[in-house]
């Protein structure tokens, strides 16, 4: 069975638990349409990204 040779100090524990915090995502308004959308993420509804036109527009069927 494996056992630790030392003991893992406060700060360490600290440092690997530092992680664990979940954020909720962030998102911004779009400039264009006023939505919602990620940062850096492509709009799939326009097919915009930074200005140009990346994707075909998304049509309703």
């Amino acid at each position: 069975m494996a056992v630790p040779k030392k003991k893992v100090s406060r700060s360490k524990q600290g440092m690997r638990r530092s992680a664990d915090a979940l954020s909720a995502p962030t998102y911004i308004e779009d400039k264009n349409t006023g939505e919602l959308r990620r940062p850096h993420h492509v709009d799939l509804k326009t097919g915009m990204y930074n200005g140009r036109q990346v994707l075909a527009p998304k049509t309703a069927e």
